[in-house]
């Protein structure tokens, strides 16, 4: 349910929003790389939640990028 709430959150944010959301998200995930190389990371699954929340915006943006045209 919580997936549900934060999907309903995301359709009802700007294009610029899901953007600056999807770069934040970006960055992340890419800390979060970095630590597990590094064995610094405590919660590898993390990574599986981060990797989803991406996908997560880029459906929400390619849904809205349909509903305009």
């Amino acid at each position: 349910m919580k997936t549900n709430k934060y999907v309903e959150d995301l359709k009802t944010k700007s294009a610029a929003e899901l953007s600056q959301e999807l770069v934040a998200a970006k960055k992340e995930l890419f800390n979060l790389r970095f630590q597990n190389a590094t064995n610094q990371l405590d919660n590898t699954a993390r990574i599986k939640e981060v990797r989803r929340n991406i996908a997560r915006i880029q459906t929400v943006m390619t849904a809205n990028l349909k509903n305009v045209e």
